[in-house]
């Protein structure tokens, strides 16, 4: 029998349409997968840097913006989510960190559902450090512990996460990586599912040749 353990790291961040339309298919991935292990990191986009600040915009990337949410919101009516599209652009830096600190609290898989769904309701506002505090007060969760880390250690393991990310190659999200492969577009989940399975069939190949020593 194969013993293969493959590492699948999804890089997400709460303020992406995409990457919350890959959301639930990349948690079933680890569900039809049990030889995956899923590690969820929070990878901060940095938009003004990819699409310009929105007062030096140009044409061409208020063209890309518009589809982007036009697809994005496509996607999600597949899936019954609601996606109304951001009120300004948001920096999202309190819901990366509060992801860390829900992984922590052993509040992760809601705090990790809800802070999307109520973002892209327009329920919740993730640079807001009141409604920050009181989403995780919601969860189960310490709003002053979660205060202390984000104006603690908080910014320095965001900030590490995201440069370790991007010296491996990532650059936005989401962004899967199964031991070490990269994997974005439109096709990410289905090519992740391959990849699963070379990596599992060569595992089982290996097992069966060693067994046969």
């Amino acid at each position: 029998m194969s013993t293969t353990r493959l590492r699948l790291t999804a890089y997400t961040d709460y303020k992406s349409p995409y990457a919350y339309v890959a959301k639930n298919a990349t948690k079933a991935l680890a569900l039809e997968y049990p030889a995956v292990e899923l590690v969820w990191l929070p990878y901060t986009l940095r938009i003004a840097e990819y699409l310009d600040a929105v007062d030096a915009r140009s044409a061409h990337n208020w063209r890309k913006v518009k589809y982007a949410y036009m697809d994005a919101r496509r996607l999600a009516n597949r899936q019954g989510l609601v996606l109304k599209g951001p009120k300004r652009i948001y920096e999202g830096s309190l819901a990366s960190m509060g992801m860390l600190y829900a992984q922590r609290a052993g509040i992760f898989d809601a705090y990790h559902d809800l802070t999307f769904e109520r973002f892209w309701k327009h329920d919740l506002d993730i640079d807001s450090m009141e409604q920050m505090q009181d989403h995780v007060a919601r969860l189960g969760g310490s709003p002053d512990d979660y205060a202390r880390y984000v104006t603690g250690p908080g910014p320095d393991e965001n900030r590490a996460i995201v440069d370790a990310a991007e010296a491996a190659g990532v650059f936005g999200v989401p962004m899967l990586v199964l031991d070490g492969e990269l994997f974005w577009g439109g096709d990410l989940i289905e090519a992740v599912k391959r990849a699963i399975e070379r990596r599992l069939e060569s595992g089982a190949a290996q097992a069966r040749g060693a067994g046969g020593r």
